[in-house]
């Protein structure tokens, strides 16, 4: 190398050249980061605006680095809301109980808690996105301090306007920094959603396109309709499940997470009220349900709204021609179900041809393998002097055929092959036959 080049190395860039210099390098990174939204099926977004719109506190769980904040920074530029950034572990607890200051009189006026200066900025704003994040690396004594930000919306002496909505951040213990079990006091004031990256969505986003966020689309004339469907359904629920009513989980990571109490099923009454009036699908549902009250308590309860959709039995006993069944493989199946165990529970001759009628009703528009089990328990409620309908005869052959395809499956799982028999061989059975069940298709 020579000296001459030597001496290009070693002197700066002057001062005149580096401005330039340093202004086209922005300009790139101005580039890197100008990306655009578009309307994009996403049910985890749409559960954290639905649930930001209802006004309850969400935390999202996440691995480090899965998008948390990108997808916090990007709601609050899509609902126009200011973002306040608040990292929970390096804060004291006096910062969110506030600081006591000694005024003029304390005797007469008290020590008054003096808030920080994000909590006072909001207020001023009236409006916001409160982002509290690294929940889950904030201290014991940070978390107790937490508890009325998140419930009661208070800062030391000051109350954050209603225009201000709360979502917070936290990663796995494991994979958190000096992380801590969040508190059960705490953990039972969010709605916990689980935030995973969907490939097809990063890719895009980094292509420079990612989903919008929007508020639902709420219909006023359902909004009466969707609080009384709400209640009943929640009430209803508990009703029948009262030890689901309050269930502190037995180990301390469970009781970090969602668990089921009066405070948490108040959430989920408001969160299914508000994805009635807007009309989310299932999915959503069920993410916002099992991240307010627990995946047990979630899946019983959505199994409940399942149920809660079944048309009468009685309605189809009194009209089988017409009758709708639900075309979803269990929902069909739980419908003709319930017809069986009316007529058993009324066992007239009337009544148990109309729920073959049912079961023929049933056979015309759906799948045949669903009628094999509602079929055998009817005919086990047969009386000697009950003749029987034409409508057995239609359906003999179809049930015959569900049943020996059944048996073939399970002889084919017990011998460990999927191969067919020959036609004209008939398999030997190798132990008593069990009764055929039903094998609709779920979706």
């Amino acid at each position: 190398m020579t000296t001459s080049t030597l001496a290009r190395i070693a002197t700066p860039v002057a001062a005149s050249e580096a401005g330039p210099r340093l202004a086209v390098a922005d300009d790139l990174l101005a580039l890197l980061r100008t990306t655009t939204t578009e309307p994009r099926p996403d049910d985890q977004l749409e559960a954290l605006t639905l649930a930001v719109a209802a006004d309850l506190p969400v935390l999202l769980w996440g691995e480090p680095g899965i998008g948390k904040t990108a997808a916090l920074t990007q709601l609050a530029a899509s609902l126009d809301l200011p973002l306040t950034t608040v990292i929970a572990s390096v804060h004291e607890p006096s910062d969110f109980s506030g600081l006591p200051i000694v005024g003029d009189d304390p005797a007469v006026q008290g020590v008054p808690m003096a808030p920080p200066q994000w909590a006072v900025e909001l207020v001023r704003a009236g409006r916001g996105l409160l982002f509290l994040d690294e929940l889950s690396t904030a201290t014991p004594a940070v978390q107790a301090a937490l508890l009325r930000v998140v419930l009661e919306r208070r800062v030391g002496a000051l109350r954050l306007p209603p225009g201000v909505r709360i979502v917070a951040a936290a990663n796995p213990r494991a994979s958190a920094a000096d992380g801590w079990e969040l508190s059960p006091p705490l953990a039972n004031r969010f709605v916990h959603l689980y935030w995973v990256h969907d490939r097809e969505v990063v890719v895009r986003g980094l292509g420079g396109v990612w989903p919008r966020a929007e508020l639902p689309r709420l219909v006023p004339e359902r909004l009466p309709e969707a609080v009384a469907f709400a209640r009943r359904a929640v009430c209803g629920f508990l009703e029948a499940r009262p030890t689901l009513i309050h269930r502190l989980p037995s180990t301390e990571t469970r009781r970090g997470g969602a668990w089921p109490s009066p405070r948490s099923w108040e959430a989920a009454l408001t969160l299914l009220a508000f994805g009635t009036a807007a009309g989310v699908s299932q999915d959503v549902l069920a993410l916002l349900v099992r991240g307010a009250v627990g995946d047990g308590p979630g899946f019983e309860f959505l199994a409940h709204l399942d149920r809660m959709d079944l048309p009468d039995p009685e309605s189809l006993l009194a009209d089988p021609a017409r009758a709708e069944l639900p075309e979803r493989g269990d929902l069909r199946q739980a419908a003709l179900e319930a017809v069986v165990a009316a007529v058993g529970a009324r066992p007239r001759r009337e009544r148990w041809e109309a729920g073959w009628a049912v079961l023929v009703r049933a056979l015309e528009t759906g799948a045949p393998d669903l009628l094999v089990a509602p079929a055998t328990a009817l005919a086990a409620l047969r009386r000697d002097d009950w003749e029987v309908p034409e409508a057995v005869e239609r359906l003999a052959t179809v049930i015959g055929l569900a049943q020996r395809a059944d048996r073939s499956v399970r002889r084919a799982t017990a011998t460990g092959t999927s191969e067919p028999a020959r036609p004209g061989q008939r398999a030997q059975p190798t132990g008593p036959a069990a009764p055929a069940p039903a094998t609709g298709t779920c979706r």
